[in-house]
């Protein structure tokens, strides 16, 4: 009698010692999972922050050159370079995002001038210019569709039941997208009669 009641003793400790490994092991690779998502996101922003900053550095010569033909467009230069200023100064998402959108719109507006110039349409420095920032408006693109992908995943894997439950141990919360403003989608009007 004493002995099955020692061996229903083990069995009943030898289940807890499982339902415990269990548990720990599902703790601990749902919250490594989850540090790996969140470190998947800061490496999808320093790619997003870093296409930013090489777009940010050719602005200056492009309207350099822009300058040079059109000296007397003050206003769109001052917005580019207030905007530029803004992006540079950015330190969340949401603002970047508000000062990436500014910047394009300043871009924008620079490029609606570029049209009554055909000699600078013309100028190979300011072609130059103009196809590397097309080249980095689409990496740009690509870097932010990866951050979003990132945080879209990530996101997702917090609020769903039972990692929920290791991410409201861990502290963690949603991250924010980086969007483009409804104004941001809107094509620039070009007018050649001006």
């Amino acid at each position: 009698m004493a002995r099955k009641g020692l061996i229903t003793t083990l069995v009943i400790v030898g289940i807890v010692i499982v339902f415990l490994v269990i548990i720990s092991s599902w703790y601990i690779g749902t919250r490594n999972n989850l540090v790996t998502l969140e470190e998947s996101i800061d490496g999808a922003w320093a790619e997003v922050d870093n296409q930013l900053k090489r777009r940010s550095d050719l602005i200056p010569n492009l309207v350099a050159t822009v300058k040079g033909f059109a000296a007397h467009e003050r206003e769109v230069f001052t917005q580019i370079a207030e905007a530029r200023s803004k992006l540079a100064g950015a330190t969340t998402v949401g603002e970047t995002a508000r000062s990436y959108n500014q910047l394009n719109s300043a871009l924008s507006r620079l490029l609606v001038i570029v049209e009554r110039y055909p000699e600078l349409k013309a100028n190979q420095n300011f072609i130059r210019l103009q196809d590397e920032l097309a080249g980095t408006e689409n990496r740009i693109a690509v870097a932010r569709k990866r951050y979003n992908d990132s945080v879209r995943i990530f996101n997702t894997k917090i609020r769903r039941f039972p990692a929920s439950t290791v991410a409201n141990m861990m502290g963690l919360e949603k991250k924010e997208y980086f969007e483009i403003e409804e104004e941001a989608r809107e094509v620039p009007e070009v007018d050649f009669d001006s």
